[in-house]
C-alpha cells in the first residue's frame, strides 16, 4: 500500500463492510429513527454513484401509521392476482410488522448518455447505501421487495408511482431485537476471475 493509500484508508469503515449483516425484518421493533435521524441516513443514500447526475431515484418514507393501509392494499392485490392465503399473509407481513420503511423508487429518466439499466443499477446502489447507513448508525435494517412491489396497480395505489417509476427496494429500519448469527458467505474463489494479460 502506498503512503497516499494509507492516508486515505478508513479501517473502521472497511471493518464494518467486512462484517455487515442485515437484520431480519421480523426482529425489528420500536423505536424507529426519528425524522431527523432518518434524514442523515437518506443523505448518505443520496451519495450513491449516479452516472450523469440524473438522480434516477427518490424516497418514500412509510411511517408506522401508514403501515395498516399498505397491509390492506397488499391483501387486496393478492386476491386480485390470485395469490394463495399463505402468499398474502407473507406479502403483507412486512407492513403488519413494520415500524418504519423507506421505499427507494427508481425513476427512469430519458437520457442519450445513461442507459436505463445504469439507472436501475444506481437505484439499487441507493438501496444498499441506505441499508448500510442504517446498520452503521446502529439500527437494525433489512432490504425487502416482495411480490406486491412488482405489481403496477399496487405501486400506484400504495406509493403514487408514475409510469416511469418502479420500486427498487423497501428498506425497513428500526431497533434490532437480537443480533442474528452469521450465515454462510460466497466462496470467492468460485466467483472471481483474475485477468493478467
Amino acid at each position: 500500500m502506498t503512503n497516499d493509500s494509507q492516508t486515505l484508508a478508513n479501517d473502521a469503515a472497511l471493518d464494518f463492510l467486512l462484517s455487515r449483516r442485515s437484520r431480519p425484518f421480523k426482529t425489528l421493533i420500536a423505536p424507529a429513527p426519528t425524522r431527523d435521524e432518518l434524514m442523515s441516513l437518506l443523505t448518505a443514500a443520496a451519495r450513491t454513484p449516479d452516472h450523469g447526475k440524473l438522480e434516477p431515484w427518490r424516497f418514500v418514507v412509510i411511517e408506522k401509521a401508514a403501515m395498516p393501509r399498505l397491509a390492506e392494499l397488499t391483501a387486496q392485490a393478492g386476491v386480485r392476482l390470485g395469490k394463495s392465503d399463505e402468499d398474502i399473509t407473507k406479502g403483507r407481513a412486512q407492513f403488519d410488522l413494520g415500524q418504519l420503511a423507506v421505499v427507494v423508487v427508481e425513476v427512469h429518466k430519458e437520457s442519450e448518455k445513461v442507459p436505463a439499466i445504469e439507472q436501475s443499477y444506481s437505484a439499487g446502489a441507493a438501496c444498499l447505501a441506505l441499508l448500510n447507513a442504517a446498520l452503521a448508525a446502529g439500527w437494525g435494517a433489512n432490504w425487502l421487495s416482495g411480490w406486491a412491489s412488482h405489481d403496477r396497480i399496487f405501486c400506484q395505489q400504495a406509493f403514487a408511482l408514475q409510469d416511469n417509476e418502479r420500486v427498487a427496494g423497501i428498506v425497513h429500519i428500526a431497533t434490532q431485537r437480537a443480533t442474528p448469527p452469521e450465515r454462510p458467505r460466497p466462496e470467492l474463489s468460485d466467483l472471481t476471475t483474475w485477468m493478467q494479460e
